[in-house]
């Protein structure tokens, strides 16, 4: 400790729990902006995926169907995921097996791009498919 004090520096427990315990005189303040610094920069270099919804009908139009397929090869490439779902209204529950030809041409239309997350689940009165970029 009195080296420590001599040198105007701190006296830092390295190993508390060691025994003898290691310590290290150094400056504490400088010591955590560094790890702060450190911390910092590995958040940088992470990539956060965040989740993409695109909505649409059964009874979608051609073009309004390829604009959304353009949007979600978009997002794709940015390395996000997404996710369709596809909603009805009234008497189209019981043309089920439309929503998965739907689903189907969704994906053979993202094939290249995306791989399917899991399968096709109804919640409620829409249909979701959720697709992760490739590598």
């Amino acid at each position: 400790m009195e080296k420590a004090h001599a040198a105007d520096l701190d006296l830092v427990a390295i190993a508390p729990n060691a025994d003898p315990i290691v310590c290290k005189i150094m400056d504490y303040g400088k010591f955590k902006y560094d790890k702060q610094k450190k911390e910092e920069k590995s958040k940088k270099k992470q990539k956060i995926m965040k989740v993409k919804e695109l909505k649409m009908r059964l009874n979608i139009a051609e073009n309004d169907y390829k604009v959304k397929l353009n949007n979600a090869i978009e997002f794709l490439k940015n390395g996000d995921k997404v996710k369709f779902s596809i909603f009805f209204k009234g008497r189209e529950i019981e043309k089920k097996n439309l929503f998965f030809v739907l689903s189907d041409r969704i994906k053979n239309d993202l094939e290249n791009y995306a791989v399917p997350e899991g399968k096709e689940t109804f919640e409620g009165r829409r249909l979701t498919v959720s697709f992760i970029p490739k590598k």
